[in-house]
């Protein structure tokens, strides 16, 4: 078991105070927007067994059977699966989907084929793995996730009373559901001079009018300031607005295009770095590669709700995936401490409070914002008063 050093990354939609409030330290001045919690190589974490700092990745590449135990190493190679984050929301992300397995695999290798350096900015993927990913939120949390209904998409340009927008309400009402949502979201996309400040000066009128749209038409304001001239805010309204209460999670999978628009939360992925973004962001844009990915399928969003899982004495986030697993615990200081074992590594954070995690004859204390790995093969034993999450792969949680 060791305790982690870890990077937080100053990405400018991030909050200035969030984090460091939460962890007891003095704010920087500067956004600090995710911590990142395991072994991705563009930030990983450190540990230190007795040699000085160690990068966790490095740890796993040279002793992936020691580390991962043989079921992760065999299915995932001499890599850690999931990466752990605490994102402090400020100002809207950008609107994005991810890659699955086999179109992250073809468009990596492609893209090597081509020469495209691993950090050019135009470069679509960063590697060959997909991304899902589940946020669970520590505060009120808000998003826009996934597909209104072609009716509802509809409903909400003909409130915001714009001539220009008229035409795509009509393509909305006159095709069926998935073919009207891309043709729509396809055209917002390079939209004609004019309709964007039309659009934001309609969005910010009809935000202070209230009525069934009141709540998204204030997260849509929101966006205009935030990101002022920014056509990215056409396709975001064709989006579901959602609000989610601390304890409530999101699963995100393939091709769901998504936007986290603020609050403070615990995010786990597969460990991936591909996004396709298609607006609200100055990075690049790869239309033809996005329009592959979206699904235009319109579902209204439902929040994950944590299952007891009383074997154990955590609360479950299910996703359907085998790169992660998230869970939470309650603790009270009474009870008797929590035995966690798995067939892989675990990462452990705590949130709120203080939790002591203990191994053999080793133990740690932890604070909000601290965390420790433990290899394969550990058993932990967890206790204290607070809020602590664990993270560990899903396959490591299946039975041979």
């Amino acid at each position: 078991m060791d305790l982690l050093t870890t990077t937080i990354q100053p990405y400018a939609w991030g909050s200035t105070t969030a984090l460091a409030e939460l962890m007891g330290i003095p704010p920087t001045g500067e956004p600090q927007a995710e911590l990142w919690l395991g072994a991705h190589p563009a930030a990983p974490s450190h540990v230190d067994r007795g040699q000085g700092p160690l990068a966790l990745d490095e740890l796993l590449a040279a002793s992936p059977m020691a580390e991962l135990g043989p079921a992760l190493a065999r299915r995932f190679g001499p890599r850690l699966p999931f990466l752990l984050k605490m994102l402090a929301v400020d100002a809207p992300l950008s609107v994005q989907v991810h890659p699955d397995p086999a179109q992250a695999a073809v468009g990596f290798a492609r893209e090597n084929a081509q020469g495209i350096p691993l950090d050019a900015p135009h470069r679509t993927y960063r590697d060959d793995q997909h991304k899902p990913e589940m946020i669970v939120a520590l505060t009120r949390f808000r998003a826009l996730c996934g597909f209104r209904s072609p009716e509802q998409c509809a409903g909400l340009l003909e409130l915001l009373d714009v001539p220009d927008l008229r035409p795509y309400a009509a393509m909305l009402h006159a095709r069926p559901g998935e073919a009207a949502l891309r043709q729509v979201f396809t055209a917002f996309l390079t939209p004609p001079a004019g309709l964007l400040p039309a659009v934001t000066e309609a969005v910010r009128r009809a935000s202070a009018g209230g009525g069934p749209y009141g709540p998204d038409l204030a997260a849509y304001a929101a966006v205009t300031y935030a990101h002022p001239d920014d056509p990215g805010l056409l396709p975001a309204l064709m989006l579901n607005h959602v609000e989610l209460e601390p304890g409530q999670a999101l699963f995100l999978g393939a091709g769901i295009a998504h936007a986290y628009l603020s609050g403070l939360g615990v995010e786990i992925m597969a460990s991936s770095d591909n996004v396709l973004r298609c607006g609200l962001t100055s990075k690049h844009v790869d239309a033809a590669e996005l329009l592959e990915t979206v699904h235009f399928t319109a579902f209204p969003v439902r929040a994950v709700t944590a299952r007891w899982d009383a074997a154990t004495g955590e609360h479950v986030y299910p996703a359907p995936v085998d790169d992660f697993r998230l869970s939470r615990f309650d603790l009270v200081r009474t009870d008797a401490p929590r035995v966690l074992t798995a067939g892989g590594p675990q990462i452990v954070l705590c949130v709120r409070g203080g939790a002591t995690v203990a191994s053999g004859m080793r133990s740690v204390g932890l604070g909000p914002g601290h965390a420790v790995y433990a290899p394969a093969g550990d058993v932990l034993r967890l206790s204290g008063e607070g809020m602590v999450f664990r993270a560990t792969a899903g396959l490591a949680h299946v039975s041979p």
